[in-house]
């Protein structure tokens, strides 16, 4: 084989492997190949190999995975003009291949102005305090009225997170002075509770020993009156066993014990009869008793 035709065939399998490279796409599962024949297009092709008409078709690739972009602060002004700094992210997706290719172009920085313009509305019609407090609902607001517009593009807005959002510097030092005077209001409400918690303790407590104490005097007095009823009770049975020689002597003896004090006293009974009375009868008997046995 001459040069010369080395050569074309050199050019030959050149022509041959570049027109195999144009029309030849591997496409991989994340993404799809939207391909245009002459400008027109002919539908989205993938995930795996894809051939193309060289010269004649054209692709381009499209990623399905989901994506997000940064929004730097935006300075917005709230329903009762106050001057706030609102930075977020925004996170989305391709859902409809064809439309991001054939209804947007650069649709990520379509995106961008789209959540920028709808931040301001969706701040614009709340109060400072609402902005501060429901972050939550901003980023629904702001997710729903994102998909309403990208929708159209084939492109699905999954969340909205706004990341901080920056009052100005006299709302930030009113913050924590607020956030002061809270802590210190709540400090004296506990301490004040807490003294009102040991005080009813206190009390309670010198209830319940009030309470014991006249319990105990109660029952004190519940037994030692139950102690001289049975004294009392004693006594009596005793007393019914004594007759009336046994209380004669009795008396007698306190008579002599009366008797036998430093200061001489006569004590004459009233009834000294009826106390000698069994005396003699006793000594009558007696004398019977010896009469009987001498006769």
């Amino acid at each position: 084989m001459s040069i010369e035709g080395l050569i074309v065939f050199v050019l030959f399998m050149a022509l041959v492997a570049g027109l195999a490279a144009t029309s030849i796409r591997i496409v991989p599962e994340y993404q799809r190949l939207v391909v245009f024949r002459l400008g027109r297009v002919i539908g989205a092709r993938g995930p795996g190999l894809v051939l193309l008409i060289p010269v004649v078709d054209r692709g381009v690739r499209v990623d399905l995975r989901e994506s997000f972009f940064d929004v730097p602060p935006q300075p917005c002004i709230t329903q009762d003009n106050a001057s706030v700094a609102i930075d977020f992210l925004v996170y989305m997706k391709i859902v409809d291949a064809m439309s991001s290719v054939l209804n947007v172009m650069q649709y990520e920085g379509a995106a961008r102005g789209i959540a920028m313009t709808t931040l301001r509305a969706v701040v614009g019609d709340m109060l400072l305090d609402a902005v501060l407090s429901k972050r939550e609902q901003i980023n629904d607001v702001l997710r729903g009225k994102l998909d309403e517009v990208t929708h159209r593009w084939g492109i699905k807005v999954t969340a909205v997170e706004i990341r901080e959002i920056l009052p100005p510097r006299e709302v930030q030092d009113a913050m924590t002075r607020q956030m002061a005077a809270e802590r210190s209001r709540r400090a004296t409400v506990t301490e004040a509770e807490g003294k009102r918690a040991a005080a009813i303790q206190v009390a309670e407590g010198q209830k319940q020993a009030a309470i014991l104490e006249a319990e105990g005097q109660r029952q004190a007095a519940i037994l030692r009156a139950e102690g001289f009823a049975l004294a009392l009770a004693k006594v009596f049975d005793v007393a019914h066993t004594v007759d009336s020689k046994t209380m004669s002597l009795q008396y007698l003896d306190a008579l002599r014990a009366l008797g036998a004090s430093a200061a001489t006293k006569f004590v004459v009974p009233v009834e000294f009869t009826n106390l000698l009375r069994p005396f003699l009868e006793y000594t009558n008997y007696a004398a019977e008793i010896a009469t009987a046995r001498s006769g």
